[in-house]
């Protein structure tokens, strides 16, 4: 990125704001979003993330029902993770298949 480290310096001290330009660069040599150096996303790696984020805007863009589909799926997944991860006891872990708890 062409630009001084007086300039940096600036940005750092929050003397000064980048411009648009200057972010995009930013965020593309950073392998981020212009979201997320904003702070619009501290809490989020998916915004930080363009392979995640390009993936969301994907679904975005679908009909109402295979959005729909696609997220419910998702959602079951997330579930299944959190509930395996909630299982694990000791040094054996339980599953939730069907109506059964199998020990593995």
């Amino acid at each position: 990125m062409k630009t001084s480290y007086t300039i940096v310096g600036k940005y750092e001290r929050d003397e000064m704001l980048p411009s648009i330009e200057v972010a995009k660069n930013l965020a593309r040599l950073l392998d981020t979003t212009v979201g997320y150096l904003l702070g619009e996303a501290a809490n989020s790696n998916t915004f930080k993330d363009p392979a995640m984020l390009q993936r969301l805007n994907e679904i975005s863009s679908l009909p109402e029902e295979d959005k729909r589909c696609i997220l419910y799926t998702i959602d079951s997944w997330l579930q299944n993770a959190e509930l395996r991860r909630h299982l694990h006891i000791g040094n054996k872990t339980w599953l939730l298949t069907r109506s059964y708890y199998l020990c593995i």
